[in-house]
């Protein structure tokens, strides 16, 4: 049961169904969000949960899925139906791209079964003739007209259209030429077609000269326009082939309508199909703008949201301001919650968080809240919101609330969820807070969930007094005295009522009156609950410095665990390496010698012979000396100018600066010249002393090396925006400073979000003659063919 009938805009939800509407693609989704509804089904709102995730997962792994021709074919299948009704040629060529886009979206869940199995079992049901598509295609072609060769009759009759539209040309030519030679024919004027006939303008003073027929004249009257006697014939030929080739095509297109007409029943389960996809869509596209998520929904009634933020509020405030998330709790020992503090603090935000939330997720929306967040599924909602006030009813907004508490304390049980925002207000605060007392111990009894907000202190002494009920605060900030919108479980909260009136200027005499007629009792006990709130913040501020604290020494044995591991591995890896070297030097020098030995007893150790095997160990030796380590040059600091020698950040080889223009240098690499940003080099030692003039030699890039390793095509696909940019940074140096004419950048099709950022980013560099997409037989815009300079 949902009270009250318009809770859906008390709530706030119309605002999320128009918000579908905007995402879906055709009129089959909009009416799958005009039909969603709410569900106290656990097992088919998980399910329709899960579809959501799996489709946000897609758009988020960039997939291709297909997202084109998603058309509302029912009026065709409706007139497709009636026995004798048929399609005309657009809408049979519409009805075939909308049954490909059908057979596509079949093909992809089935080839990822396994990553999106909810989505998969949607086509379990779905059964498209692909021979229909091809048949409708065989006839219609890519324009929406029917082919020649659809029929024998058709090509027959549109060959002898041909033949007759091009004699009648020849003939109208002929008497058009004559009439020019004859100045009859207005200055610049040329054959025209009126009433589908081919006529010649003629002046209005000639028209008596020329054989013919007029069928029009211009607006002045002095222009006219005659069909020549000669192309009579050839005309009406022509006319008749016409009524020919439309009861043909009429004819090709019954036929082709019976056809389709035949197989209605699985057709319009595919396009239902469709509709639901779309509708599925829409909600992944409102999950992807709410950074939402499928919480833990369990098998029996609590509430538990975690970084809970207002879906509305999170779209309206998006790139504004941050909202600040809540945490609340429900649970079978504390079903209720009494949120109290000041006005404008955020209580109402926090029950309508509540509600809107727990409305979504039975909908089958995936909820702005993080995935540990933990719900079950409640068969009632009922809510007291905002002023209910009826002049028709003859009801004051205090009577509205107690109607709606009679309603809840009748119906509501422990399967339902009750909202009640200014519990107690409206009336004399005695006595509304003691029927609101009243009412919350009757819910209590019930065992029913639920969240309510108040001012009163006796609720607040009621929570405290009673289980199942738990007060909570709404923080605020006693010396700036302005909300936090943090709540807080486990204390009541101060209305600041005092604070807040000093704050807006009333005179003093004037707050101290008021003190006084608060009294002392009531004082204290606003002055205990502000004392518990600073105490509450200070230690909060403590723990927080403590788990920062805990976190950075957590990160630094981290750290040294990781130094410590990666040391010991090298230690062992370079003592293996060392032996191994070792034992294949060893072996190697007791060839040598053996060799040695066996030439000196062959050749009875000659003096000349002796000094040769001399020298062979003298080599052998060079071999185990102790190589010098190459060091790569430190950067240094300041300002990059014309001389200095730099390095592109992130490679070894070195360059000499030959000038400075504005962000960019232009740099000497060896025999290679390249213009670089500023920002993407860094400053070396001295200044060079070579005469950049003369033929420069190359310090340190092994350009051979870079050559044969390098790979003109960068897949980028699966990689996140901020993984790509250095990526493609490196890629686009190295292809620059290898002089290559032409590299692709692989990034897939999907929503086009890696495409566009790689456009962006090439727009940056100079050296980029075009960007465009690849040929669509390789590819097409899934890959972008890079010219460089």
């Amino acid at each position: 049961m949902l009270h009250p009938n318009d809770i859906e805009v008390r709530l706030g939800f119309d605002h999320i169904r128009r918000k579908l509407e905007n995402f879906c693609l055709s009129g089959l989704g909009v009416s799958r969000v005009a039909e969603m509804q709410f569900r106290a089904d656990r097992e088919t709102v998980f399910t329709q949960l899960t579809q959501t995730l799996e489709f946000k997962q897609i758009f988020e792994r960039s997939e291709n899925f297909p997202s084109s021709h998603y058309l509302d074919s029912r009026d065709l299948l409706q007139k497709a139906s009636i026995e004798g009704n048929y399609l005309d040629e657009p809408e049979f060529l519409q009805f075939a791209y909308s049954l490909q886009t059908i057979l596509d979206c079949i093909a992809f869940l089935t080839k990822t079964k396994e990553a999106y199995p909810a989505l998969f079992a949607l086509t379990a049901p779905v059964s498209v003739d692909k021979r229909l598509v091809a048949q409708i295609l065989q006839v219609i072609d890519d324009t929406g007209t029917v082919r020649d060769n659809a029929s024998a009759e058709l090509g027959r009759i549109r060959k002898r259209l041909r033949e007759e539209e091009g004699k009648i040309r020849k003939l109208v030519d002929q008497a058009y030429r004559h009439a020019i030679s004859q100045q009859w024919v207005p200055e610049g004027a040329i054959p025209t077609i009126r009433e589908g006939r081919l006529v010649i303008p003629i002046l209005a003073e000639h028209k008596r000269r020329m054989k013919g027929f007029i069928l029009d004249e211009s607006a002045t009257g002095q222009t006219v326009f005659m069909e020549p006697t000669e192309a009579l014939e050839a005309n009406n030929e022509i006319r008749d082939l016409v009524h020919a080739q439309k009861r043909e095509i009429v004819r090709i297109l019954k036929e082709l309508t019976n056809a389709l007409r035949a197989s209605l029943f699985d057709i319009e389960g595919a396009v239902n199909f469709l509709g639901q996809l779309d509708f599925i869509r829409a909600k992944a596209k409102l999950a992807l703008e709410l950074n939402a998520d499928l919480p833990v929904v369990s098998e029996k009634q609590v509430v538990r949201w975690m970084k809970a933020r207002h879906p509305i509020l999170l779209m309206t405030l998006k790139g504004k301001r941050e909202i600040v998330p809540l945490d609340i709790e429900l649970s079978d020992d504390n079903r209720m919650l009494l949120v109290s503090g000041p006005n404008a603090g955020g209580k109402s935000v926090c029950l309508k968080t509540v509600g809107l939330l727990q409305y979504m997720l039975q909908c089958g929306l995936l909820v702005s809240a993080s995935a540990d967040s933990q719900a079950g599924i409640f068969s009632d909602i009922f809510i007291d919101i905002g002023d209910q006030q009826s002049i028709e009813n003859d009801l004051s907004t205090y009577s509205s609330h107690l109607k709606n508490m009679r309603l809840f304390l009748e119906h509501a049980g422990k399967n339902s969820l009750v909202l009640m925002d200014e519990l107690g207000a409206g009336t004399d605060p005695d006595f509304g807070g003691a029927i609101a007392e009243s009412i919350l111990h009757g819910l209590l009894n019930k065992q029913v969930w639920g969240v309510a907000t108040t001012h009163y202190n006796n609720l607040k002494l009621f929570a405290e007094k009673h289980a199942g009920i738990r007060n909570a605060a709404m923080r605020f900030d006693k010396e700036n005295l302005t909300p936090l919108y943090l709540l807080e479980i486990g204390k009541p909260g101060s209305s600041f009522a005092l604070e807040i009136a000093e704050k807006t200027g009333l005179p003093e005499q004037t707050l101290h009156e008021a003190k006084e007629l608060v009294g002392k009792e009531l004082m204290g006990f606003e002055s205990l609950v502000r004392t518990l709130e600073k105490e509450k913040s200070e230690l909060s501020d403590r723990v927080t410095n403590l788990e920062r604290k805990e976190r950075e020494l957590k990160a630094l044995l981290s750290k040294y665990d990781s130094l410590t591991h990666e040391l010991e591995s090298k230690k062992k890896e370079i003592i293996n390496k060392a032996k191994v070297e070792a034992n294949a030097l060893l072996r190697e020098t007791n060839k040598e010698i053996e060799k040695i030995i066996r030439h000196i007893r062959e050749n009875q150790a000659e003096r000349k012979e002796t000094l040769k095997v001399r020298k062979n160990l003298q080599e052998l030796s060079k071999k185990v000396e102790q190589q010098p380590e190459i060091k790569k040059e430190k950067a240094v600091a300041g300002v990059i100018n014309t001389g200095d020698r730099v390095r592109i950040i992130g490679q070894d080889g070195s360059g000499v600066v030959l000038s400075v223009k504005g962000k960019n240098a232009t740099v000497q690499f060896g025999d290679l010249k390249s213009t670089i940003a500023v920002t993407r080099l860094e400053k070396l030692g001295a200044k060079s002393t070579a005469d950049v003039s003369r033929k420069p030699v190359s310090t340190g890039i092994k350009l051979h090396e870079k050559q044969a390793q390098f790979n003109p095509t960068l897949d980028i696909r699966g990689k996140r925006v901020e993984e790509v940019i250095p990526v493609l940074e490196q890629f686009l140096d190295n292809a620059i400073l290898l002089g290559h004419g032409e590299i692709k950048i692989l990034h897939g099709k999907g929503e086009g979000v890696l495409r566009k950022v790689v456009r962006e980013h090439l727009r940056k560099y100079k050296q980029v003659a075009s960007a465009a997409d690849e040929h669509v037989d390789r590819g097409g815009d899934g890959i972008t063919v890079v010219v460089l300079k």
